[in-house]
């Protein structure tokens, strides 16, 4: 397959978040939220990513300026999902194949499913494929209409859903995969023709399909993944799914968390095997627990620290 390439959109404030901080740097298990969607496209091959960043872009770059496969493109005016792969163009000149585009707020995305949608693109190439997800409650998420063959009609906004359309579980989760030769040719037809005079990626759809390109909308993307964060409550929601997959990960490699619920370990920390875990126990990142090491309850383990075994 030819070389891919991601465009990933972290140009959006903290507002309902009722924060200074630019949303994507706001912590999830002891590291900034973007990072985890950087490092699911990088497992999954992706070769060159552009970040488009707006509001406080420099404490973005800060953090993210030293990785070499990372280039930043300023939105100064956030129009839109559509405008700021438009600001990205330039940048991605050189990538002859698929194109990823995802939003930086979502780290709970794994590298999994975005192979899953590369397999499924080089077996199916298309101008535009779209995962979607079923949602026991869908209510803020765009809704798929499809045809009655089963083929994506197109995407309805979940402000304008009809009472009908706002029955519909299956969602837009915002995981995008363009042919990119297409996705350059067809973009600038997106028109700010709404209410916030906006350019939505999402009306790539309906002119796709207008154009007779092939699209494919595709139920690839597990529940859990989906959730986004707007809120403090839905950072603390996210994380604690976060914080029972490092745990998995964690009890897999040979350690006893006696109480899961209980124990709080950064992403990245390093636990010995045969470790035991008590309750009310804190591992920060960078912390490394030898084998057979015995964490007291309350102990807590910081920042680089080493904890010897018995």
């Amino acid at each position: 397959m030819l070389q891919s390439g991601a465009i990933v959109m972290a140009a959006g404030k903290s507002t309902r978040m009722k924060s200074g901080k630019v949303k994507v740097l706001h912590h999830i298990c002891g590291r900034p939220m973007l990072a985890y969607v950087l490092d699911a496209l990088r497992q999954a091959g992706v070769a060159k990513i552009a970040v488009v960043v707006g509001h406080d872009r420099q404490s973005v770059i800060d953090i993210f300026g030293n990785e070499p496969d990372l280039t930043f493109i300023t939105q100064a005016e956030q129009k839109g999902t559509g405008h700021a792969v438009m600001m990205a163009q330039g940048a991605m000149a050189a990538i002859q194949g698929p194109i990823f585009v995802l939003a930086g707020d979502g780290p709970l995305i794994r590298a999994k499913t975005l192979k899953d949608l590369l397999a499924i693109f080089a077996a199916q190439p298309t101008a535009m494929t779209l995962a979607t997800s079923e949602l026991p409650n869908p209510t803020g998420y765009g809704r798929i209409l499809r045809r009655e063959d089963g083929g994506l009609l197109r995407i309805v906004e979940d402000r304008d859903c009809t009472d009908s359309q706002r029955l519909i579980r299956e969602v837009n989760p915002s995981y995008y995969l363009f042919d990119s030769a297409r996705l350059w040719k067809y973009l600038p037809q997106i028109k700010p023709n709404n209410a916030k005079g906006e350019y939505y990626l999402t009306d790539l759809v309906e002119i796709l399909l207008s154009a007779g390109e092939p699209v494919q909308a595709v139920a690839a993307v597990p529940a859990e993944e989906v959730l986004s964060i707007n809120s403090r409550q839905e950072l603390a929601t996210v994380a604690a799914v976060m914080q029972r997959r490092i745990a998995e990960e964690v009890m897999a490699g040979g350690v006893t968390i006696v109480s899961p619920e209980n124990t709080w370990i950064e992403f990245g920390a390093k636990i010995g095997q045969d470790t035991v875990l008590e309750p009310f126990t804190f591992i920060g990142t960078g912390a490394v627990i030898d084998a057979g090491a015995h964490v007291a309850a309350g102990t807590i383990i910081g920042r680089g620290a080493h904890f010897g075994g018995a």
